[in-house]
């Protein structure tokens, strides 16, 4: 073989080598993080399966980080800048380190959007430029407290004799907002303010809730009769627990509780009601895959997710789950 002919065969295979590296990398999918404060809560669990699907759909990888800390929260955002991520989407352990977030997410060129608790500086005003998809807390607050006012009227209990346990968690904006919903649409179907009793939870899980529902019952024997709600299902599914440890049983008492977790389905397949009634469903498909998206769209195309996104919810109940979580693509 002359050597013009050699070169001639030789060059697309020096070309091809060279071109190998270069399309491995180009190859290599587009990692995005999804940051959680209580990676255990089944809510938590669902918004990362639908991210999971979202990466799957559009093409991208998913990082799932559980933060339960500040410390943890900044070590893992680090992490995702060593993995050559393009964003984040988190729920942070404490809204009130926001400015830290963003601080971060600007040194390492990260996108980043926050979900279900909305992000604030050292005033505790929102950081207008991190994205948030979160919910009316105020409203689905008021839809829980609508709920509890249609099965007392149902079943006959005069306001003026049922208390009202509000399990708070105060400290936290959209827990604030929720249980002071449900307490206004409560006063306003007829319940005394009086009758509304806080009983302040250490932490946001039904074991807490438990110790502080416990507590409330303990101090106001008075009430025979109870409605009860919380920030989530697992606040109002501590206040029934610890009602049944007193012999308050279903037919003396009402809890609606917020997210429609796998902590209410369980309650709504024992055989024999519980006093956990029902619980308002708010979507984890939108908040897992809708911000997934979002954060990959925004890294990869430039098209930045709208300032603020609320979502609403609907109440489940024993009777209606299987309809509701069809509809809802659960």
């Amino acid at each position: 073989m002359n050597f013009p002919r050699r070169a001639a065969l030789a060059l697309p295979l020096a070309l091809a080598a060279l071109a190998g590296p270069v399309a491995v990398r180009a190859a290599e999918p587009v990692k995005i993080g999804f940051l959680v404060k209580q990676a255990e809560e089944p809510w938590f669990q669902d918004e990362w399966r639908f991210a999971e699907q979202a990466a799957k759909d559009k093409g991208f990888t998913l990082v799932k980080i559980g933060i339960p800390n500040g410390e943890k929260m900044m070590a893992a955002i680090d992490n995702l800048a060593a993995q050559k991520a393009v964003g984040f989407v988190i729920c942070a352990p404490d809204v009130k380190l926001g400015v830290a977030v963003n601080r971060a997410a600007k040194r390492h060129n990260l996108k980043v959007m926050s979900v279900d608790d909305q992000l604030v500086d050292g005033a505790g005003k929102p950081i207008a430029d991190i994205p948030h998809m979160g919910i009316s807390g105020y409203e689905i607050g008021k839809q829980v407290g609508q709920g509890l006012l249609a099965e007392m009227k149902a079943r006959g209990w005069k306001p003026e004799e049922v208390g009202v346990l509000r399990v708070a968690f105060d400290q936290l904006p959209t827990a604030r907002d929720r249980t002071l919903g449900a307490v206004d649409a409560l006063r306003a179907g007829g319940l005394p303010a009086s009758n509304v009793v806080d009983a302040p939870q250490a932490k946001t899980d039904t074991e807490s809730a438990f110790n502080a529902a416990n507590i409330a019952f303990t101090k106001n024997a008075k009430f025979k009769r109870w409605v009860a709600f919380g920030l989530n299902d697992e606040a109002a599914l501590g206040a029934v627990r610890a009602a049944e440890g007193r012999g308050i049983k279903q037919d003396a008492m009402l809890a609606i509780g917020i997210g429609g977790s796998q902590t209410a389905l369980n309650e709504f397949t024992k055989p024999t009601p519980t006093a956990f009634y029902g619980t308002v469903l708010i979507s984890p498909k939108r908040h897992g895959y809708e911000t997934a998206v979002a954060v990959f769209e925004w890294a990869t195309q430039g098209k930045a997710p709208p300032p603020v996104t609320l979502t609403s919810g609907v109440l489940m109940t024993r009777q209606n789950q299987a309809e509701i979580r069809k509809q809802m693509g659960l």
